[in-house]
């Protein structure tokens, strides 16, 4: 993920800043507990293709 474009991806939903996982090709936002697929090196930013993010993953991540 590149640096430039991360900084500049905000969440669709509530405008938060996101934070990229890369094990899992994902952009994380903790306020809506959501995570957005990255596909083909190209962030989905829709919410119907964002999946929810569960307590452990939310801890896991230490973010």
């Amino acid at each position: 993920m590149d640096k430039k474009l991360l900084d500049i991806l905000a969440c669709p939903i509530c405008k938060s800043s996101l934070v990229y996982d890369k094990n899992n090709q994902e952009l994380i936002c903790k306020a809506d507990r959501l995570a957005f697929p990255i596909r083909d090196d190209i962030p989905v930013m829709l919410e119907d293709e964002a999946r929810e993010l569960t307590d452990e993953e939310i801890d896991a991540l230490n973010i």
